[in-house]
């Protein structure tokens, strides 16, 4: 069993993953706020990750509280804010209070307003390790949409988002997910994965991320499952 290495032994001052993330935020024409941290509790996350801070992903952990691009749409999982109360090792339960991890083989990284979630995969998913994976409310799977976490976040922070959630967006819902909490997405019915209107004429309420989680990977998939056998 590998040793758990200290934050001294993370930390990376001379090419800090940070300075890489940043010029992608620059650069891009996307909306993308990074969200403040407290330095004790970036310095957790990062302890808990037990990854450096050269990495795009220990950056994010260590130097900011999450990142919320496309007006809010997608939440990047960093050491924590008020506005994201979620870090990104608390809510993967990692060194904390839990019982067990929330999805054993693999980092949960981001999730969106409609409850989708982002997971770098460590052997939960048929795949390779590394691989940053998407389950879409939409299809109730997941999803290789990256080789890697940094490819994924330059990706999610310059890409074209309007077309990756084509047809899940409603006129006006920039303003109402910027009104949206951090720990809350909006619950969608009739369910994105059936036939149906278009989605501005679905019912749209906030829930917390947690509720759509149970509802999502386990409770929709294990009910779907019951009613083919």
């Amino acid at each position: 069993m590998a040793s758990t290495r200290t934050l001294e032994q993370l930390l990376n001052l001379d090419d800090p993953g940070i300075t890489l993330v940043r010029a992608w935020i620059s650069a891009t024409g996307n909306s993308v706020e990074e969200l403040p941290v407290e330095r004790a509790s970036g310095e957790r996350a990062l302890v808990a990750l037990q990854v450096t801070s050269r990495s795009p992903m220990g950056a994010v952990a260590l130097e900011t509280g999450g990142l919320l691009i496309d007006h809010g749409w997608i939440r990047v999982l960093g050491g924590g804010h008020a506005r994201l109360p979620r870090s990104i090792h608390e809510w993967n339960g990692i060194n904390v209070d839990r019982p067990s991890p929330r999805l054993r083989g693999a980092v949960l990284v981001a999730d969106d307003a409609i409850g989708g979630f982002f997971a770098v995969n460590g052997g939960a998913f048929p795949g390779p390790p590394g691989h940053v994976f998407y389950y879409s409310p939409g299809t109730l799977r997941w999803d290789d949409i990256a080789s890697s976490y940094s490819e994924w976040l330059a990706g999610m922070i310059s890409g074209d988002m309007k077309k990756f959630y084509a047809g899940e967006r409603w006129p006006g819902w920039e303003k109402d997910v910027a009104a949206l909490p951090g720990d809350r997405a909006f619950s969608v019915y009739p369910f994105l994965f059936t036939e149906g209107p278009q989605m501005a004429k679905r019912s749209r309420s906030a829930v917390p991320v947690e509720e759509l989680w149970r509802l999502y990977i386990d409770d929709l998939p294990k009910q779907l499952t019951r009613r083919l056998d």
